[in-house]
């Protein structure tokens, strides 16, 4: 679908699908477009419309490159983070003197928030193609830092819930829950900050291109922004970074707990069968059918197998414990 943003006389006019316009249009963002709405941009702007194969490509070469005046910076950005289906996508933005094209398949929140915003300051946002490209590019990292820090608190409460539980003398199965959410936190910190790094990577080396060719692709006025948006994403890779390595602390100090919980459960099982192993033995003695066994008559044998047996069970115990090991 083709969506158009048109600033006239201080006035957004927006237009999507069929009722599209191109004429005048600061803005064209393409979400899943076909064929038809390739064509209409390119033969509009003249520049060709990356495939989504071509924006597969890895190659730096192939994901930023200047074409006569217009850019064509691609980068993956992180969505789906709202239903906790963690994706990156690739996103095209190809910047002419005239428009901005966004080429997209699928919808990260900073597009849907800066599209809201932008219905409200058309004048402020949509000034310009370098403009909306840069404050859009702004929406992203705004939106990143966000994630970064709801993920952050959310790995500091599973890890304090987990240490509380394991410090604690509560029942075993709600400290297996803790550890356990424990574990999916840290491994969804995991897996947040790496691609938000990979977003923010994507965004430095977009920002270090477009600053190269500032003096053609970006107003003097909008000139700023590149520097503040540097040092912003440069800050959140440092973060996303320290981030990171926590959880790998975090994930390694919860690991141990559940081994020496482990270890604590196997020492229990090896001393109950160190202690029900002469038991067991004086019980087969005593339970072989020879017909010449000095105690198969006695009337106190009986009691007095019961008595060996639980002796020698209690003895194991009562020198483990001397040793310390219980």
């Amino acid at each position: 679908m083709m969506t158009t943003y048109t600033v006239s006389q201080g006035q957004l006019q927006v237009h999507e699908g069929e009722a599209a316009c191109l004429d005048g249009a600061v803005w064209i963002d393409l979400l899943n477009p076909n064929r038809a709405e390739e064509q209409a941009v390119q033969a509009r702007l003249r520049v060709e419309v990356p495939t989504r194969e071509e924006m597969q490509e890895i190659e730096s070469s192939s994901r930023l490159y200047r074409e006569d005046d217009a850019l064509f910076l691609t980068a993956p950005f992180l969505h789906g983070v709202e239903n906790n289906e963690y994706g990156s996508t690739a996103i095209t933005f190809v910047l002419t003197n005239t428009a901005l094209v966004t080429v997209r398949y699928a919808t990260p929140r900073a597009f849907s928030t800066f599209a809201a915003r932008a219905r409200r300051t058309p004048g402020q946002l949509l000034g310009s193609p370098d403009a909306v490209m840069l404050h859009l590019f702004e929406q992203v990292v705004d939106r990143l830092a966000d994630i970064l820090e709801r993920v952050g608190a959310d790995m500091d409460k599973a890890s304090q819930a987990a240490f509380r539980s394991a410090r604690g003398t509560g029942k075993a199965n709600v400290r297996d829950a803790d550890l356990k959410h424990a574990l999916l936190t840290l491994g969804q910190v995991g897996e947040v900050t790496t691609r938000a790094n990979e977003t923010l990577l994507g965004l430095n080396r977009i920002l270090s291109f477009v600053a190269a060719e500032k003096a053609l692709a970006v107003r003097k006025e909008n000139q700023g922004l590149i520097k503040t948006l540097t040092r912003d994403v440069r800050s959140l890779v440092e973060h996303a970074g320290f981030l990171n390595s926590k959880a790998n602390f975090l994930l390694d100090a919860v690991l141990g707990i559940i081994n020496v919980e482990q270890n604590a459960i196997i020492k229990t099982f090896t001393v109950a069968s160190v202690a029900l192993m002469p038991p067991t033995l004086i019980a087969s003695i005593y339970g072989m059918n020879f017909q010449e066994m000095p105690e198969l008559n006695w009337s106190f044998g009986y009691p007095s197998a019961l008595v060996l047996m639980i002796g020698s069970a209690l003895l194991p115990i009562w020198y483990f414990k001397r040793k310390g090991w219980l």
